[in-house]
């Protein structure tokens, strides 16, 4: 079956080809970095309006790219939610009316979902069941995975995502957005013991997460250390990113003891982290547990995942309709 899949529910436009849920023909993305970059974070209405100018050229450019003709399509998968409504409309009737076009069923996604799909787009993916920590600027939570399509919540943010705790850290400190990766490359010059920042375990037998605290005693040390924090900004950022790390790696380890499960998966922006990779890595190796993490480019946003997603929901003969719409959070799924 080849799908195509398109993803528009924040700041990425993107389009892939991909059969059969596991083979990729073709997956490009295309950022709106450089657009949000002033305003120190995503501004809804720019973002609807990119994605309207990018959607075709993005469609072309990964058809053209996989060597497939839209007539060979069997199908579209395209997110429907949880996303930036305005953003996910534009990619959410495009794929309606392309697919109605072409005559062929289309199928709306589950971004969250399609996440954990992502490792199943790499050579050697887990056998369910495993868990899954889905870690990215939007969301941070626990998943018991038992199919391609079915999901249990073990736990959630109760406040900031951990990708938001990165980039609002980061904005206090001058460093831009988005501040994933900056953080990530300041964090190996500076020392994660020479500023301790408290661990937001909340409680440690249950899987839910908390970073507004974190993010707080990390302006406290700012607000208390005007005249040097700027000199201390690798080691500030050291210290907060070993905390994040330190809580995320606690956490999925624990839901992996709880649900028996010998296999677990890191997914989503955050996963890219490399000091997240090397950790959870570390300590799964020393309880005898395999990590399976996308390679970095299936980490963010992207639209391969998408189709991978929409193939499992296809083959059980679930299609989408034209009165069909999105919804920005996963409990307004209707």
């Amino acid at each position: 079956m080849i799908i195509l899949g398109i993803e528009t529910s924040c700041d990425e436009t993107a389009a892939a080809v991909v059969v059969d849920g596991k083979q990729i023909l073709s997956s490009v993305v295309l950022s709106q970095i450089e657009v949000h970059h002033p305003y120190g974070g995503v501004v809804p209405e720019l973002a609807s309006r990119k994605h309207m100018e990018a959607i075709v050229p993005m469609v072309d450019q990964a058809l053209g790219a996989s060597g497939i003709d839209s007539k060979a399509l069997d199908a579209v998968a395209v997110t429907r939610g949880p996303g930036l409504v305005g953003a996910l409309l534009v990619g959410f009737c495009f794929a309606k009316a392309f697919a109605y076009a072409l005559d062929v069923p289309w199928v709306g996604v589950n971004h969250l979902e399609a996440h954990v799909n992502s490792v199943f787009l790499e050579p050697d993916p887990p056998p369910f069941p495993f868990v899954a920590l889905l870690v990215s600027g939007g969301h941070t939570g626990i998943y018991h995975v038992t199919s391609h399509t079915d999901f249990e919540l073990m736990g959630q943010t109760r406040d900031d995502a951990a990708g938001e705790a990165f980039d609002k850290v980061s904005k206090m400190l001058g460093l831009g957005y988005p501040g994933g990766d900056v953080i990530d490359r300041l964090a190996g010059q500076g020392d994660p013991k020479t500023i301790v920042f408290p661990r937001p375990f909340l409680d440690k037998t249950m899987f839910d997460f908390s970073f507004s605290g974190l993010k707080t005693a990390v302006r406290r040390y700012i607000e208390i250390h005007p005249d040097d924090y700027l000199q201390q900004v690798p080691d500030i950022v050291a210290g907060f990113q070993e905390a994040v790390v330190d809580v995320l790696t606690y956490k999925i380890l624990h839901a992996a003891t709880v649900k028996g499960c010998d296999h677990m998966a890191i997914v989503g922006g955050v996963a890219a982290n490399n000091r997240l990779r090397e950790n959870v890595r570390h300590h799964a190796g020393l309880k005898g547990l395999t990590v399976h993490i996308p390679s970095v480019a299936l980490c963010g946003d992207n639209a391969a995942m998408i189709a991978a997603a929409g193939y499992h929901y296809l083959k059980k003969g679930v299609v989408s309709g034209l009165s069909d719409d999105v919804y920005s959070r996963v409990n307004e799924k209707h």
